[in-house]
């Protein structure tokens, strides 16, 4: 699993769908307090995945260690 790779929520535009919550095998997330998705362990990231990212509607995931 990835130690420099893993997701950050832009809570700016997440609407808290749970998408990313639902779609990760890796248990990387957990629902936070306001329902929303919360990066939670970001140590089972699998390093350059980016499938949570794809299928979020609002664009709302970025990843640390993304050279873009």
């Amino acid at each position: 699993m990835a130690h420099n790779w893993y997701p950050i929520i832009d809570y700016n535009k997440c609407i808290g769908c749970l998408q990313c919550y639902e779609f990760c095998p890796h248990h990387v997330y957990e629902k936070g307090t306001d329902g929303k998705p919360v990066v939670a362990h970001p140590e089972n990231c699998v390093e350059f995945c980016k499938g949570c990212g794809k299928i979020c509607d609002q664009k709302a995931i970025t990843f640390f260690g993304d050279k873009k």
